[in-house]
């Protein structure tokens, strides 16, 4: 049985169509979107990191030595706990500063709940797991916005400071780095197990764990020498994000199914057919751009294009840098961290095999 099963309130995720980063708009809608939005292009030299190549927060040089990270990041509920909810909504947001190798320093909440619908000390048990996090990551939240929405919505506005020239973007990937993810895949399926209701205990903890770790190692890998690119995998699922990498460096990226690290059962729900609406809508988005063998499993796909909530790093680095980095990974914490393909010449798109 798996936390507020019985309880007084509606289950949050019975509020909202979709959970997490599986809420995203699908990556082929939001590319036509922003392009049909995209306001003249304007030159700020001081601007490291805008909307060019998908990046995961905009970073903004103030001096030689610091560089303003911001980022956003909210979604609907995931799961049913209130508290669990806060947390993992302020975990992912706050892994967007990390995947550009920096530090967070303060965050603003933000909060759109349905008032009427929801008990207001449920809703303040939201808010409390967002401050957890933020203590847990050292940095006060700082304010935010609220507003009374339909569906349960949360999470952070986040602001960071990296080194100019430490900074790691998405789309400085070379030619013959290896690609190494920090975090097991699976959320998606977990989540869509939970939502109806044939997720168990075991399972939920697996997930909780998951996703509300914090990618602390970000800082620490951009330090490294060989360490070229850095983002993380959230909502497109790791086929995607890995795209966006190909994309950003003109490179072809090639995957190997066989070593992918997963959430302990998640392969056998996806086998159930247990599955995100949003796993089927990045491969209708992106699946051209992709080689699978003839032979792969449809659950692997789908553990492929698995929206990912509060994901792990991904990492392109030299190979000879690979020990340094799952060495930095084990440090703090984070056990499964594991080579999953490389870079290669070739034109950018990504090669499963």
């Amino acid at each position: 049985m798996t936390p507020d099963t019985n309880t007084s309130f509606p289950r949050l995720t019975s509020l909202s169509h979709g959970g997490g980063c599986g809420c995203k708009i699908a990556p082929g809608v939001l590319a036509e979107l922003m392009s049909k939005s995209a306001l003249p292009k304007q030159f700020f030299p001081q601007l490291l990191v805008g909307t060019e190549t998908a990046d995961d927060a905009a970073v903004y040089q103030i001096n030689d030595e610091q560089a303003i990270v911001a980022t956003t990041d909210f979604f609907m509920p995931i799961v049913d706990d209130p508290f669990d909810f806060g947390r993992i909504a302020a975990t992912n947001a706050l892994s967007d500063i990390y995947a550009m190798g920096g530090t967070p320093l303060m965050a603003l909440a933000i909060v759109g709940m349905p008032i009427n619908t929801l008990p207001h000390d449920v809703i303040a048990k939201i808010l409390q797991g967002g401050e957890s996090v933020c203590r847990d990551a050292g940095i006060p939240l700082a304010g935010g916005h609220s507003i009374d929405s339909v569906e349960p919505i949360y999470g952070l506005v986040g602001i960071g400071l990296v080194h100019p020239k430490l900074m790691k973007r998405n789309a400085s990937a070379q030619a013959g780095d290896v690609l190494i993810l920090g975090k097991p895949l699976g959320v998606g399926v977990l989540s869509a197990a939970l939502k109806k209701e044939q997720l168990d205990a075991a399972g939920y903890a697996a997930m909780i764990e998951n996703t509300t770790k914090l990618n602390r190692p970000g800082p620490d890998l951009a330090r490294i020498e060989g360490v070229h690119a850095l983002t993380d995998v959230t909502g497109f699922g790791l086929l995607g994000h890995t795209l966006e990498l190909a994309r950003g460096a003109g490179l072809s990226a090639h995957i190997d199914s066989r070593h992918l690290p997963l959430l302990p059962g998640v392969r056998a729900l996806a086998e159930q057919g247990l599955v995100t609406g949003a796993s089927g809508r990045n491969w209708a988005a992106y699946g051209g751009d992709v080689d699978l063998p003839a032979e792969l499993p449809e659950a692997t796909r789908h553990l492929l294009t698995d929206p990912q909530t509060s994901g792990g790093l991904l990492v392109a680095c030299e190979p000879e840098a690979a020990p340094a980095v799952l060495a930095s990974f084990r440090q703090h914490g984070f056990a499964d961290a594991a080579v999953v393909g490389e870079m290669r010449a070739g034109a950018a798109r990504v090669v499963v095999a």
